[in-house]
């Protein structure tokens, strides 16, 4: 992996740690690609009994998933501890003594190393978190751990065109990485079936949002924690004329009078087959001595 699109764990955490009182406000695309997931579960008939929301953030999705499934058990991971104090509702104490069954445990922790044992639950779903790991096979590997035998992986990601637009504005500008990597859809479908699951089903679509200038958008992205949390980032403020010069090549991009930002979501499901049982034929056995 070229070190500069290395994610920087601690600054991503930080950064949503600084977002989550206001995140909800500016989280538009991140519910709506939760409906578009959300919509997709009733055309699957399965009825999962402890649900892993991974990547949980201000636990939207989570409300959602419980409300689709209320007979289930929910547990929440995300990497910033505000996150789960905003999904939390106020709960009095007689409330925390007397209620049973659905509730949420809420874990602050890393995707790439989940603390849950194995198989621990029937559904893992994943909005929009993905692209914030550095080793995405080994993440994955990670829900095949904890998912049960026959149990569904649903998740949405974001694809290589992805903030193109601002890519495209500081090329040429300076030497640094401005927007993270992300991974082609072909390459998450392969990773799917080299960790153990069966018949992935992957597609795409390309979400387009329109703001009236740069700052509005860059003050969006901010407000959701989506910093430029890359080791090749540029660790100083970016220049009044590196800047201009970046926002004069976005310039020419405008449409209508907006300024156009392209978001490329990846939506993925997957189920974790029973494991498979050699069949040793006799052919087999004598080669092997046995017979």
């Amino acid at each position: 992996m070229n070190y500069d699109h290395i994610i920087d764990k601690r600054r991503v955490r930080n950064a949503f740690e600084r977002a989550a009182a206001h995140y909800d406000q500016a989280a538009i695309l991140q519910r709506e690609v939760c409906n578009r997931m959300l919509s997709r579960l009733d055309y699957i008939k399965y009825a999962p009994d402890v649900i892993l929301d991974a990547g949980s953030g201000t636990g939207y999705g989570t409300r959602k998933l419980l409300m689709h499934y209320p007979a289930a058990r929910m547990l929440a991971i995300d990497i910033a501890m505000s996150m789960h104090l905003q999904a939390r509702p106020p709960v009095s104490w007689w409330k925390q003594l007397t209620t049973r069954g659905n509730q949420t445990l809420y874990v602050s922790g890393d995707m790439e190393q989940m603390p849950f044992k194995d198989a621990c639950a029937g559904l893992v779903w994943s909005n929009l978190a993905l692209q914030w790991c550095n080793d995405l096979k080994q993440t994955i590997t990670e829900v095949h751990r904890v998912l049960q035998i026959n149990g569904l992986f649903m998740f949405s990601t974001f694809g290589p065109d992805t903030l193109k637009e601002l890519r495209q504005a500081f090329r040429g500008v300076d030497q640094y990485t401005h927007v993270n990597r992300f991974t082609d859809m072909h390459d998450i479908g392969d990773m799917l079936v080299h960790s153990g699951f069966a018949t992935p089903v992957m597609d795409m679509e390309y979400i387009t949002l329109t703001y009236d200038d740069v700052t509005s958008m860059m003050q969006d992205l901010k407000a959701i924690g989506a910093h430029n949390a890359t080791e090749g980032r540029r660790r100083s403020l970016t220049g009044k004329t590196t800047w201009q010069n970046a926002i004069n090549r976005y310039e020419t991009l405008r449409k209508e009078g907006k300024l156009p930002a392209t978001f490329e979501v990846i939506y993925g499901h997957a189920w974790k087959p029973q494991p498979r049982t050699p069949i040793i034929t006799p052919e087999l056995r004598r080669q092997l001595g046995l017979i």
